[in-house]
């Protein structure tokens, strides 16, 4: 037998949590497994209300994909909105999501999309971040305006620290601590570094707002007011395992 062959044998005694695929033989008595899989797929865990006059962040991410039609180059900053990008924006093209993934890096959106539209000047190039983390790196809007970078942003903003708060409600009893932001007029902050910007609150707004952002020729700034306590899931407590996994 070479390396190459796949043997599907049978394993008369029960499977432990220690079960694991050896020497290229698929292992069969892993019923358990299979079925907490399946427990888990009962639970739409990625579900949100379609029908709320609240824009929810999820459907802007949504929109965003329908109407580049899932080519563009899309970067995020750390947190909700970076999760929602990614099981939102359904990529039609590989190596087009650019993130920290879980290095926690708040502030990197930015800084990425205008090095990916130097590297790609004709293709569109977006980054979905939050209200904490434009502010760790706004003034490099200026670094957009001097070397005319015309990437778009948009800005999920929930009035929180997203991900913290959701961990604060769902761990510690709803004690916020240090989450709940009071923000600048981010389109003014814009505007100052001669960006074309808007504010969307209302869910009729959306789908024109964003083909305005995707049309223009110069850099956007598109701040979307969203619902303040979703949750994104799924997630894993601290310290836990994949068994542990939280869906709601």
């Amino acid at each position: 037998m070479t390396t190459n062959e796949v043997t599907a044998a049978k394993i008369s005694t029960p499977c432990t949590r220690q079960c694991r695929l050896v020497g290229g033989v698929r292992c069969y008595g892993c019923g358990r497994t299979w079925q907490q899989i399946k427990e888990w797929q009962k639970t739409d865990c990625l579900k949100y209300d379609r029908q709320s006059e609240i824009v929810k962040p999820q459907y802007v991410v949504e929109k965003l994909y329908e109407l580049t039609g899932g080519d563009a180059f899309i970067c995020s900053d750390v947190g909700q909105h970076q999760m929602w990008a990614a099981q939102f924006y359904k990529f039609n093209k590989p190596r087009r999501w650019i993130n920290s993934g879980g290095l926690g890096t708040m502030g990197v959106g930015l800084p990425y999309a205008m090095g990916i539209k130097k590297a790609f000047p004709n293709e569109e190039v977006c980054t979905i971040t939050g209200e904490g983390s434009i502010q760790m790196c706004s003034q490099e809007l200026s670094t957009c305006l001097q070397y005319d970078t015309p990437i778009k942003i948009i800005s999920l903003n929930n009035r929180y620290l997203g991900m913290v708060r959701q961990w604060q409600q769902m761990f510690f009893e709803k004690r916020y601590a240090s989450t709940e932001l009071v923000n600048p007029d981010f389109v003014t902050i814009a505007k100052g570094y001669y960006l074309e910007a808007e504010k969307v609150s209302e869910r009729k707004n959306l789908k024109e707002a964003v083909n305005r952002m995707i049309k223009s020729k110069k850099p956007y700034f598109l701040e979307v007011s969203v619902e303040k306590e979703d949750n994104v899931f799924p997630m894993i407590p601290t310290g836990a395992s994949v068994s542990d996994i939280r869906l709601e």
